[in-house]
């Protein structure tokens, strides 16, 4: 049941951003931006963690989970370094994600053969 609700939710929020990618002139770059931004907003108001509790990967994977991730690591590191913890929490809480991101660009622009158009 796990998957299911992973997959439902996951889905939705895909959904959503289709839906504002056909029906407005957002850039995808400024969909994504505000789906991290998003994240951050739903986990100030204290909406975003439960709905993580419930489904699992399929809420903290996409980018609203980024900003949810950022969003708890700032207020772990403002807990541990005081105002430190605002410039140095959102980049501990992520660090593996980011880490993994550049390795697989890195590995898939070694293995990719662009084509010049």
């Amino acid at each position: 049941m796990d998957y299911v609700k992973a997959f439902i939710v996951g889905g939705l929020i895909c959904v959503v951003g289709q839906i504002v990618i056909d029906k407005t002139k957002l850039t995808p770059a400024r969909l994504l931006t505000g789906y991290v931004v998003g994240g951050v907003l739903l986990s100030l108001v204290g909406v975003y963690k439960p709905l993580v509790k419930f489904a699992g990967a399929g809420a903290s994977v996409p980018l609203l989970g980024f900003g949810h991730a950022l969003f708890e690591g700032v207020k772990k590191g403002i807990g541990e370094n005081g105002f430190l913890g605002i410039f140095t929490g959102g980049l501990s809480a992520t660090a593996g994600g980011i880490a993994a991101v550049v390795l697989f660009a890195l590995i898939a622009s070694l293995v990719a053969k662009p084509k010049m158009k």
